[in-house]
């Protein structure tokens, strides 16, 4: 396996496995692990290369196993993008699988810019900070760039178009929350902690896994939590059951909502992109906490 100059070159993301362009006469190959990495990756990519994703829509991310073509798209793709610990099947096939492809891995070390948080070990939802998904598409076009120099000029443009719209969305998450009358945000799932930075605090019904379940003592903490601040809104998620929340919604008189954690795209939400469930995401935290 030929060693790249880029894995010394990203700040922001280690690349791990590297290789050159495979010669299969289609282009570029790029394999993405879930659709907020397969949309970074096709906005970077533009026409110049092939992004497929290995989480099929309305796939839950985390549960998923790969299929033999699945595992031949990780085996024969030039770029991968993964997120390392978030899909153990697709870790195991990066492994294994992949030969000659550059790996573009968000849990490798260095994770982190002047302008964004470090990434959290504990917490994989670093899509949930625009300013971070900026950075993947920087490391995504840097690897592309090794993969087919020819088109460097257009990846990096591409790279740099997707920046700016990250800014403004950071910006509008910024504004938008900045004068609320509540911070304290009750979730279906410990996804959301991303969002912090923006003045919000998160209350999980369940851990970072979407399918744990919360005891007594949690759900009786949660409920007088709702009580003492004022609390409108319970929010459930796509791709989960809704039962948690419904529950607990119902058995306070409160209401609930949708906050999409942006792990895959569903039926309801196949139209939809990064970007305007982001913006979704934002009038649905406004709305719940008076802003």
């Amino acid at each position: 396996m030929r060693c790249v100059a880029l894995c010394a070159l990203l700040p922001v993301l280690a690349l791990t496995g590297c290789g050159a362009l495979a010669d299969t006469g289609d282009g570029v190959q790029v394999a993405a692990g879930f659709y907020p990495l397969q949309y970074v990756a096709q906005r970077v990519a533009g026409d110049e290369a092939k992004v497929e994703v290995l989480t099929a829509p309305g796939g839950e991310p985390h549960d998923i196993t790969l299929s033999v073509r699945e595992t031949a798209m990780v085996a024969e793709s030039d770029v991968l993008v993964v997120a390392g610990g978030v899909q153990p099947a697709v870790d195991d096939a990066v492994e294994t699988a992949a030969e000659d492809g550059i790996v573009v891995d968000t849990a490798a070390p260095g994770f982190e810019t002047s302008n964004a948080p470090q990434i959290r070990p504990h917490d994989p939802h670093f899509w949930l900070d625009p300013l971070l998904m900026a950075d993947l598409g920087d490391a995504v076009a840097d690897a592309l760039t090794e993969a087919d120099p020819d088109n460097a000029d257009a990846y990096r443009g591409h790279a740099a178009d997707l920046r700016h719209d990250l800014q403004r969305l950071d910006a509008a998450y910024e504004q938008g929350l900045s004068d609320c009358r509540r911070s304290t945000v009750v979730v279906s799932h410990d996804a959301f902690g991303y969002l912090d930075r923006y003045g919000l605090e998160f209350a999980p019904i369940a851990g970072l896994s979407p399918g744990a379940e919360p005891t007594p003592a949690d759900l009786s903490r949660l409920q007088d939590l709702i009580r003492d601040e004022g609390i409108t809104t319970v929010f459930s998620e796509r791709l989960v059951s809704p039962r948690l929340s419904e529950s607990l919604a119902d058995d306070l008189g409160v209401g609930t909502g949708v906050l999409d954690p942006i792990e895959g795209l569903s039926e309801e939400t196949r139209h939809e992109d990064y970007l305007s469930l982001m913006r979704a995401n934002l009038a649905a935290l406004r709305e719940a906490n008076g802003c």
